[in-house]
This record gives C-alpha cells, sequence and structure tokens, in this order.
C-alpha cells in the first residue's frame, strides 16, 4: 500500500494521464496486480478488510480470479447471488433493460416497480411496498414506520424491542437496532428508542413491553448474529404478544428472505404472518435494491412526504428482481434449497462425527453455520487458499450460503473441501493432531 495518500493521489493522475499510450505499451506485458490494486485501492476509505483476491467473471457457483484461478463460492456474495452469477435469466433481463429505460426516478410512475410490489404482496400476504436500495435502507423503512405507528397512536416517545446479537444494518437507526456494541463503537450518541433482550426468548420480549412499545423488530434467523435459528414456536409466541398488545410484528429478512430457507421467507415456516417485512441481498441477484412491505396495521402509516428515495426500485433493479422471483418459481428453487440445504447438513454432520471442538452443526435451506468452542478466523484464507469462499461470523461459526442453483456434485465438494480444514482448525485448538496428519 501506497505510505502517503498525497503520493497516491499524484501517481493516480500520472496513470490517468497516460493510461491511452500505457495500453498501447502493455502488449503481452503485465504488471503484478498487488501493484495495481495497492494504487486503486489508495483512494478507497480503509473499511474492509479485503482478502488478497480479486475476481474477473463468475459462471454458476464459481468465480475466476484475475489469475485465471477458479473458487465454488459458497458465501453468494453474502447471501445476495441466490442464482449464482451471470445467469442467463438475469443477464438477458438486464441487458434488455438497460438498453430501454434504466432510471426515471420515483417523481413519475415506475409500471416495473408496481409489478414487482404486486409480486412481493402476493409471496407476503402483506399490502404496500417501499422500495429502497439496501437492506439498512430497508430496515430504517421499517423504523419510521413503527415510529410514526407510535406517535398516531399517540406515543411520543415510542420503543422498539430489538435482540441480542442481531444484525440491521450501519445506517444509525438500524445500526441502535443492531445487536453489536463494536460496530457501534466511536458513532454515538445513538438515537433512542430501542429496548434490547435475548434472542429466542419471548418471555423476556413480554417482560420488556410497556406503554411506549410500539414494535418488535427480529431476525427470523440470525445470519450475522450465527446463523441463530430459534426454537419452533418462538415466532408465532411473538405473533401472539404483538396482537395482545397492539404492537407491530417487523420481521428483517434481509439475510432469510427471498428462497433461500427453502421458503419464500424465513418466518414462513412457522406459517405466521408479519405486519412488516424487510428484504434486500438476493431480490435482485446483485443488483442494489431492498423493501419494506407492509400490511394490516401497518398499512397506510407512510403517505407523501413521509419517505423517499432516489433510486429505490427504478427499472433497472424491478426488472432484475422480477426475473428473480420468476426463475426461482420456474425452476421449482424453494424445494431445491431445502433439497440440498438437508444435503450439505448430513455431509458435515457425518464428516466431522467424533471431532473435538464443535459445538453444533446448524441450518435451515441453504442457511448454514459450524460452531466451533474457538475462535476461526483463519479458516477464511484457508479455505480460500483451497477454492472456497467461506464467511466467519461471531467469531466462531463458520457461515455459509450457497446459492441456489448448486448442483448435487458442488454440493459434495464443498463438504469434502471444507470439512478436512474444520477438523484440522478443531482438533489444533483442541491440542490433538489432525485426522488428516
Amino acid at each position: 500500500m501506497c505510505k502517503s495518500t498525497g503520493l497516491c493521489g499524484i501517481l493516480s493522475l500520472l496513470v490517468a494521464g497516460f493510461a491511452p499510450s500505457y495500453n498501447e505499451w502493455l502488449g503481452s506485458r503485465r504488471l503484478p496486480f498487488v501493484f495495481w490494486s495497492s494504487l486503486m485501492t489508495s483512494a478507497l476509505m480503509p473499511t474492509y478488510a479485503r482478502l488478497p483476491v480479486a475476481f474477473r467473471r463468475g459462471t454458476g457457483a464459481w468465480l475466476e480470479d484475475t489469475d485465471g484461478r477458479h473458487y465454488l463460492d459458497a458465501l453468494s456474495g453474502i447471501a445476495v447471488c441466490g442464482l449464482g452469477h451471470a445467469h442467463p435469466a438475469i443477464a438477458e433481463a438486464l441487458n434488455d433493460q438497460a438498453r430501454t429505460l434504466i432510471h426515471t426516478s420515483n417523481l413519475y410512475e415506475v409500471p416495473l416497480q408496481e409489478k414487482l410490489g404486486g409480486w412481493l404482496c402476493k409471496l407476503s400476504g402483506l399490502e404496500q411496498v417501499f422500495f429502497a436500495n439496501s437492506g439498512a435502507e430497508a430496515n430504517e423503512a421499517a423504523i419510521k414506520l413503527a415510529r410514526r405507528y407510535g406517535h398516531e397512536k399517540g406515543i411520543t416517545r415510542p420503543e422498539i424491542i430489538v435482540a441480542d446479537n442481531a444484525f440491521h444494518g450501519r445506517t444509525l437507526g438500524a445500526l441502535t437496532a443492531t445487536g453489536n456494541s463494536k460496530a457501534q463503537k466511536g458513532f454515538g450518541p445513538l438515537p433512542e428508542g430501542f429496548v434490547r433482550v435475548p434472542y429466542n426468548d419471548a418471555a423476556a420480549i413480554e417482560a420488556a413491553g410497556n406503554k411506549n412499545t410500539v414494535a418488535v423488530l427480529i431476525e427470523p434467523i440470525q445470519g450475522e448474529g450465527g446463523i441463530r435459528i430459534p426454537d419452533n414456536g418462538y415466532l408465532k409466541a411473538l405473533r401472539a404478544l404483538c396482537d395482545q398488545h397492539g404492537w407491530l410484528l417487523m420481521l428483517d429478512e434481509v439475510q432469510a428472505g427471498i428462497g433461500r430457507t427453502g421458503l419464500w421467507f424465513g418466518h414462513q415456516h412457522e406459517a405466521i404472518s408479519a405486519d412488516v417485512i424487510t428484504v434486500a441481498k438476493a431480490l435482485a441477484n446483485g443488483v442494489p435494491i431492498g423493501a419494506c412491505i407492509a400490511g394490516g396495521p401497518a398499512a397506510g402509516i407512510l403517505g407523501p412526504g413521509t419517505h423517499g428515495t432516489t433510486f429505490g426500485g427504478n427499472p433497472l433493479a424491478a426488472r432484475a428482481a422480477l426475473a428473480v422471483i420468476e426463475t426461482i418459481g420456474h425452476d421449482d428453487l424453494l424445494a431445491r434449497a431445502a433439497t440440498l440445504g438437508e444435503r450439505i447438513l448430513r455431509g458435515f454432520q457425518d464428516a466431522l462425527k467424533g471431532t473435538p471442538g464443535i459445538t453444533e452443526i446448524r441450518g435451515r435451506g441453504l442457511m448454514l453455520g459450524i460452531e466451533l468452542e474457538a475462535p476461526c478466523p483463519d479458516l477464511v484464507e484457508k479455505a480460500l487458499d483451497a477454492g472456497l469462499l467461506i464467511n466467519v461470523t461471531a467469531g466462531s461459526v463458520i457461515r455459509l450460503l450457497p446459492p441456489l442453483i448448486l448442483t448435487d456434485d458442488e454440493a459434495d465438494q464443498l463438504v469434502s473441501t471444507l470439512a478436512p480444514l474444520i477438523d484440522e482448525t478443531a482438533r489444533t485448538q483442541a491440542g490433538q493432531r489432525p485426522a488428516s496428519a
């Protein structure tokens, strides 16, 4: 990396100045990628601890880096590319829409947005949709909706109950709702109006409720928090509490939604309805979009002038999302996600049977977590070296979010590649010789 930002700026200007002649000169020559990447990233805020790899193309569940090496993507861009990379239906939709109309703003009617909203209402059983650009923005819309709902009931200091270890985004409202003190550090004072309780504890939510409570905001499965799957009946209990007290039940489906768990939304495994659902990530397979879906007492709360966005739900993003929904339905990918998830889960349970230091192997559909007793951040780079993309979250949980289009052979390859690495790490942590040694 450049030691001086000023020097990097000068070098960048010089590179830009002779770019045409450089392209002619380059020919068969090639300077090391690390040189150019360091030059280019010097202009970026260092908000990410990036892995030492860059990708130039993808196909299905595979990515190819700038050196031509291939990687099985078991992370899907953090649950974004549910249909994998370069899916023909998405590519065709984007290409056609880009040649037709990309953006007009929400000052005007957007027919594709109306169509997409209709589909999301049909799939969720709710009534209205506000489109944004990300999961954080969708959650901000939900937070504003809940507060306005409270004010309309005469509650001047409305409160939303949220959970420990939750993750709802990094904008200030969503960050405050997020149960991660490390992510919040240095950004105070944070907004008031949030009450935190343990996850998977309906009694704690009932005890925390008071005259200012207006909503409960919960993930049906905690993703960033470590693939935490609540007990059966937890969401039903929350639905009953909200009905009893007149609170809104708001479910953050940003990571669990759009087919990842084997149903359109994670909460549908308990056959309940929500008042507000937020989605993003997989909705447009990589094109930025988010949605706040509302129904029942939450419908009609946000009117003209109460909220807005320039880009949200523009023709390009809406067209991509419609292609995603159509493809999932046409290719029966909900059932496929459920079947693949069971195959991968059983594969790891069998392969890691008897390995010490493993707390739990859990999952629902293609949202899987393998929890170790000790932190295991080094597993990410070990997997990368083995041609596999994974993630470790909550310190000690290996998070797997492979695409819904994974083949059986690719699912088996995921297990056969990663299981020995996990075994080696867990046994080393336990002071044992790895089984492969």
